[in-house]
């Protein structure tokens, strides 16, 4: 499996890794570990617009009836459907006048009827689908809700995306502190979202919805607005319960100990992170005192 230098021709010069994407123009990076640089255009590149389209209306994302694979195919070579926003347009471009959906081969009256009112059905929309359906690389449906419940709206979202610089500052550390949150996916989610044609494009999708809050935190409880770190063996519960649990509660779970760290949970096994807790002065509890703060003893 050795290179065999002895076939190489002489006049051979060494490749080099665009640094553009030939498509749009968007950067084209290679991730650690990657063999290849990848185009950071998303939706606003025509390589990977139809595939993105696919994406947006696939069933954990917008899930619009009428609305598949198919039909982006067909709407996207006619011209109809070019971003995501364009789809929330389509009745106001189409609805009337000469041409219309309803004269299209395929279509009637009922059915274009019926696919304008499930377009406008998904006008209000969670906001864990609408970070899901951007098809960010590595923010996958898990990592959207985890995110939805870290920021809680899509103003808080945006704002921490916009305002954050790659492996430095406030909204950095905030943003890879999430658990199940790591470089790679922050990196690509910072990247995304500060891109200027994909934020345009991002930006005209979200005025013509209504994104949803997750639902927000208890602000009562006496672990509200506290940083969590779970370590080691849980015996009572698994850690997605006991994630979601403070979470409800109004806590941050973080999935490493920090300066910013209030409470480490260690259980059976723990290591390192009881070792920095306890360097820190951070306040370390077992299981079941975890459980006797929260009131679930």
């Amino acid at each position: 499996s050795d290179v065999d230098l002895a076939r190489r021709p002489q006049d051979s010069v060494p490749y080099e890794m665009p640094t553009k994407c030939p498509e749009c123009g968007s950067d084209a990076i290679r991730e650690e570990g990657d063999a290849v640089a990848r185009c950071t255009g998303g939706i606003i590149c025509h390589a990977q617009a139809v595939e993105k389209l696919k994406h947006f209306v696939s069933r954990a994302a917008f899930d619009i009836e009428g609305l598949g694979a198919k039909q982006v195919e067909q709407f996207y070579a006619d011209g109809w459907i070019k971003t995501p926003a364009d789809i929330f347009t389509l009745r106001a471009r189409f609805g009337q006048g000469l041409q219309q959906l309803k004269n299209r081969e395929g279509w009637g009256d009922k059915s274009a009827a019926n696919l304008f009112d499930a377009i406008d059905e998904k006008r209000n929309i969670a906001l864990a689908r609408v970070i899901f359906s951007l098809g960010i690389r590595h923010v996958g449906e898990n990592s959207a809700a985890l995110l939805a419940n870290h920021y809680t709206s899509w103003r808080a979202f945006e704002d921490a995306m916009t305002s954050a610089e790659i492996g430095t500052g406030a909204a950095w550390e905030d943003l890879v502190g999430i658990d199940g949150v790591g470089t790679v996916m922050a990196t690509s989610l910072v990247t995304t979202m500060q891109q200027e044609a994909e934020r345009a494009q991002i930006d005209r999708l979200i005025a013509e919805l209504n994104v949803q809050d997750a639902a927000a935190r208890a602000t009562d409880s006496p672990v509200a607005g506290k940083t969590v770190v779970f370590t080691g063996t849980l015996e009572r519960m698994t850690r997605a319960e006991a994630k979601a649990r403070a979470e409800s509660l109004g806590a941050k779970v973080s999935g490493s100990v920090s300066a910013k760290t209030d409470i480490l949970v260690a259980g059976p096994g723990a290591g390192s992170k009881a070792k920095k807790a306890a360097d820190l002065g951070i306040e370390t509890m077992d299981e079941d005192a975890w459980l006797a703060l929260i009131g679930d003893a």
